[in-house]
């Protein structure tokens, strides 16, 4: 059976995509001067977690049962289509670009499937900015959550490139994105009435006069 047969950009795409390996390089090589990288490193795998698709996913669907209010479905429901929409974005056009990862990635990420193993864009860092997009423009937290919030996302942003996970380039389409994505949300948004629907749709038992109600 033959192997998948290897497309080849046009030239202009391989110059930008050599110019970006090089960059990418560049910065790690001068970041392992000022930091700690061997040190570092496990603080930057805690970051990778911190940003998993499966972790936010699971959590936060775990999150509508255990705190139950219908005051906070709006926000969950939307929230959760965000992800929803995250996911299925890079996951598309990571299959079709098909980029390659840093020849210097090491093979422990956490849990990665079928496209993950390709490097443009980042899920990760589409994944931080929508979150931090979310929380600051479409279902704005008190501004005191605002520097954590953002610490973390830029964080996520710069591990990804510090673990040689990917290159400067997924970074930044990656970031770019996750505030698409928010935008789209923001056209896409859910009313209460359609997130209390769709809540009480999937779990009658735990509506107050449900069908399954106790």
């Amino acid at each position: 059976m033959m192997g998948e047969r290897k497309r080849v950009p046009p030239k202009p795409i391989q110059k930008l995509l050599k110019i970006d390996a090089y960059l990418t390089n560049l910065f790690c090589t001068i970041a392992d001067k000022f930091i700690p990288l061997r040190s570092l490193r496990t603080h930057y795998k805690v970051l990778e977690i911190s940003c998993h698709g499966l972790v936010w996913f699971g959590c936060w669907l775990a999150s509508i049962w255990i705190l139950w209010k219908p005051s906070l479905f709006e926000m969950q429901v939307n929230f959760y289509l965000g992800l929803i929409i995250d996911v299925v974005a890079v996951a598309v056009i990571k299959a079709t670009v098909r980029r390659a990862r840093p020849t210097v990635n090491k093979d422990d990420m956490f849990m990665t499937v079928g496209p993950d193993k390709y490097g443009f864009p980042s899920g990760h860092v589409s994944r931080a900015v929508f979150i931090a997009c979310f929380f600051t423009h479409l279902y704005p937290l008190s501004i005191i959550f605002y520097p954590p919030l953002l610490a973390w996302s830029v964080s996520v942003s710069v591990s990804r490139i510090l673990l040689r996970r990917h290159h400067i380039l997924d970074v930044l389409a990656g970031a770019l994105l996750g505030f698409v994505e928010s935008s789209l949300l923001s056209l896409l948004w859910l009313s209460k009435d359609s997130s209390t629907w769709l809540v009480s749709y999937i779990s009658d038992e735990k509506i107050e006069g449900g069908e399954y109600h106790v």
